[in-house]
């Protein structure tokens, strides 16, 4: 009797009490199969150690890396009608939104909020490409442009992280709508003076691409990420030639000047205090490491006034 109690009914209690692993607790690298652990990859701002590959980051962890001290304010966006259009495919729209809410724990792609970074008191905008791959629909679109009229009202700048697949197929007219929309918050950005500076990161591509994700003051990207309208299989497939290699990619657009820099991930905080620093007209903290001298361009119409 003593040995079923001190033996057996504790091995059957710790095996039906047995915790599983988590399935996140090893990460693949994408390009170099290099097996890490989550924790080192998270300490490493989701950027693996030896290949240097930026996986995606959860938008929240990214704004508390951004901000000063990791506090932030989030912006409360305006809720929108929920499939206006009825939309179905394979499945129900109602249904995928449902499914992504869960999984993401948000209503929407975009997470704004309001913080310092270096004293300064900014917006900060994400897209969350793990929500319906970002994609831009009403939720999306009427956040980014509450953001954006924040930023003004408030007179801070506006930095926007972009990650998006175009927009949104299940809303139709209504998703495309978004993109003068969000053109026009840009305008009101441009006439307030406010600085406007865009991230692009891994994918950016369709019609966020051809709106606000070009419309910048300055385009940062990080290093790697694909940037384009349509991808490169279609663009092969309709012109029937080999695309060079690294086509699209931000290292590729930054040698044909259609970004201004590729930062990496642990680089992007003090680049956008120098960044802000001046187009505000602003010293920023001794910590922070200057712009490198090949982006202090002499202006040929000689010194200009800082902007109001």
């Amino acid at each position: 009797m003593n040995w079923i109690n001190n033996v057996v009914r504790p091995r059957i209690r710790s095996f039906l009490n047995k915790k599983e692993a988590p399935e996140n607790l090893w990460v693949k690298c994408p390009e170099s199969g290099e097996m890490v652990f989550y924790r080192d990859l998270e300490a490493n701002q989701f950027v693996i150690p030896n290949s240097g590959h930026h996986m995606r980051m959860p938008p929240h962890v990214r704004l508390g890396a951004m901000f000063d001290g990791g506090e932030f304010e989030e912006i409360t966006l305006p809720e929108v009608s929920q499939d206006p259009l009825r939309f179905r495919d394979e499945r129900r729209y109602a249904d995928r939104l449902k499914e992504a809410r869960t999984k993401t724990e948000r209503n929407d792609c975009v997470l704004a909020a309001l913080g310092s970074l270096d004293g300064i008191e900014t917006v900060i905008t994400v897209q969350d490409f793990a929500f319906m791959g970002g994609s831009l629909g009403m939720a999306a679109g009427e956040a980014i442009i509450t953001a954006m009229m924040t930023a003004v009202e408030r007179r801070t700048p506006f930095v926007l992280f972009v990650s998006s697949g175009g927009a949104r197929m299940q809303e139709g007219i209504l998703s495309l709508m978004q993109l003068p929309r969000t053109t026009v918050a840009v305008q009101a950005l441009r006439r307030a003076g406010l600085p406007y500076i865009v991230v692009l990161t891994h994918p950016t591509t369709g019609g966020v691409t051809a709106s606000y994700g070009m419309l910048g003051d300055v385009h940062l990207a990080e290093p790697g990420a694909l940037i384009g309208f349509a991808g490169p299989r279609v663009i092969e497939q309709t012109i029937r030639e080999k695309l060079p290699d690294g086509f699209q990619r931000a290292e590729y657009l930054l040698e044909h000047g259609m970004v201004d820099m590729v930062v990496p991930r642990g680089e992007l905080r003090d680049t956008l205090i120098r960044v802000l620093g001046l187009l505000l007209n602003r010293a920023p903290a001794a910590d922070v490491v200057p712009l490198p001298n090949e982006f202090a361009i002499p202006d040929s119409r000689g010194p200009r006034s800082p902007r109001p």
